[in-house]
């Protein structure tokens, strides 16, 4: 087979190399083609360009897989920690036993917030978005520990950046989330592990104790993991182009939470819970609301997937615990039995399953997220929590390869030259 790619352009051939992954995926490396030919390339979007090389995660939409560093995902979420997917994510290979003691040991020191930072919280209304108050104070972490600005940092120096941010960000969501409802904030308690020191700070109160469930437990380990990287999505691109201009991990990463927030990316379990509260307060029975679907006068939130073009693995791994969480939460929500209707109409309606309409990892998190009475504006923080590592991983993997600053071109669709008009002249 032929390692180059042939492009004719005004009757000059030109040849550029073909790029053949690990997995087989081939690409055109064009990285020449304005020096030798003039001409760029216009991909809006960028949905068939590659940006860079990545040994970090590896996503086949048509066949439903998704692998972290070679790992099934299935087999991750089985078996594995959120904090043993992070390392793995972060430093290419899963931990041995001492590794993550010893990594679980340095993130527990750090999930202290600077007292200082407590007067940021204060500054926010309770009525601010949760995710506009994350990236306000990552972004603000660099005025806190300003030796992460520094593009020369050690290698040490970068690590202590990437454990402290691991283990602030979730002290940072759960206050933020607190703040949003005027409770008092709650410290973390180095006796607990990653997620159940989460769970701590976001539902336990000073005057009671808190007791973990350890099926709640379970669950959102899983959602973390299955949210931790996703490919060169559009927040992680955003972490990849903001770090290129040798921008610090917490103002890389504050960019990223700023993408996620965009209601097209990490919206879509918000999106689910209020489609759902609208089938409810509409007063319509399922079957109507499916009818109006398959007449495409409405949407139907959280089903299919633009990457996944058959099933998205993820949910596969969410349903059980997400039916666990009903099960024995004895939530009684009429709009999760609302969502459960839906979930058996789409799982068995011809229509549905012709188009491969499943229901993907956004429907199964919102309903958890409803379940455990999170507000509907706290689930992209979650989102952003579990993706943290993901994007840790990617930035370091910039770094580590000296990638140049991103810099796309365009083509430039506007005026031609034109002479300026004094302002007593214009029209």
């Amino acid at each position: 087979m032929s390692q180059d790619a042939e492009i004719i352009l005004e009757g000059k051939s030109y040849k550029f190399p073909i790029v053949v992954g690990s997995e087989g995926e081939k690409a055109i490396d064009i990285g020449k083609l304005r020096d030798v030919t003039g001409y760029i390339t216009l991909d809006t979007g960028y949905k068939n360009t590659g940006a860079t090389k990545s040994a970090i995660t590896f996503l086949d939409g048509e066949q439903g897989v998704l692998r972290y560093r070679g790992y099934p995902i299935e087999e991750l979420a089985e078996k594995a920690s959120f904090l043993e997917v992070s390392y793995l994510l972060i430093y290419g290979e899963l931990p041995t036993e001492a590794q993550l003691d010893a990594f679980r040991k340095r993130i527990t020191r750090h999930t202290n917030l600077h007292e200082d930072i407590k007067k940021i919280f204060d500054g926010f209304p309770s009525t601010a978005h949760p995710m506009g108050v994350l990236s306000s104070v990552v972004s603000a972490l660099t005025a806190f520990y300003p030796g992460a600005i520094n593009p020369n940092s050690s290698d040490d120096e970068e690590d202590l950046t990437v454990v402290r941010l691991m283990a602030k960000l979730p002290t940072i969501a759960a206050w933020s989330y607190r703040n949003s409802k005027g409770q008092p904030l709650m410290y973390p308690k180095n006796k607990y592990g990653y997620v159940e020191n989460f769970l701590y700070m976001m539902f336990a109160t000073p005057n009671e104790d808190y007791e973990l469930d350890p099926i709640v437990v379970s669950a959102l380990n899983k959602l973390l993991i299955l949210h931790a990287d996703h490919e060169q999505n559009c927040s992680t691109s955003t972490v990849r182009i903001v770090g290129s201009a040798k921008a610090s991990l917490y103002s890389s990463v504050a960019a990223g939470i700023n993408a996620l927030w965009g209601p097209l990316h990490g919206g879509a379990n918000q999106e689910v819970i209020e489609m759902l509260d609208e089938i409810q307060a509409s007063g319509i029975s399922t079957k109507e609301y499916i009818e109006k679907v398959k007449n495409k006068t409405v949407r139907l939130m959280g089903f299919g997937h633009r990457v996944y073009k058959n099933f998205d693995p993820r949910a596969k791994i969410i349903k059980k615990a997400c039916d666990d969480i009903l099960n024995n939460l004895g939530v009684k929500d009429p709009v999760l039995e609302i969502a459960k209707e839906l979930e058996q109409a789409a799982l068995s309606d011809p229509y549905f399953v012709e188009r491969k309409l499943y229901p993907n990892v956004d429907f199964y998190s919102g309903i958890i997220y409803r379940a455990l009475g999170l507000q509907t504006d706290l689930f992209t923080v979650m989102f952003a929590l579990g993706r943290l590592p993901g994007w840790i991983g990617q930035w370091k993997e910039l770094r580590d390869a000296n990638e140049p600053i991103g810099r796309p071109r365009q083509v430039y669709t506007g005026y031609n030259n034109r002479p300026y008009v004094d302002i007593q002249q214009r029209g």
